[in-house]
């Protein structure tokens, strides 16, 4: 499973999920993270800029979690197969991790 972060200074969840441009990517296996690393999008590659109909670096990902997003989001996620989720927690880590848990 591949779950993406919003996390637009790299350090924490970010909000405005349609305008970040930096994700981190876990790649998890048996409710384990196995790799970390950081995607980073020019700003027609955002998904607020990209054509919701053309293949996107994110395509791949399962799940999308982030700490605020538009209304249109989980619907053009949802038709490519990803679910959004929302947090409130700051940690990238510990929000995959909770994610996790609750799945």
């Amino acid at each position: 499973m591949k779950i993406a972060v919003t996390s637009q200074n790299r350090k924490t969840v970010t909000e405005h999920a349609g305008a970040c441009r930096k994700f981190w990517i876990f790649t998890v296996k048996d409710n384990q993270i196995l790799t970390t690393q950081l995607l980073e999008l020019p700003k027609e590659q955002s998904f607020r800029e990209s054509d919701p109909h053309a293949e996107h670096p994110l395509d791949d990902i399962d799940v999308l979690i982030t700490a605020g997003m538009g209304r249109g989001l989980p619907q053009r996620l949802k038709k490519k197969g990803i679910q959004a989720l929302l947090t409130d927690i700051s940690d990238p880590v510990e929000a995959v991790n909770q994610m996790l848990q609750v799945s």
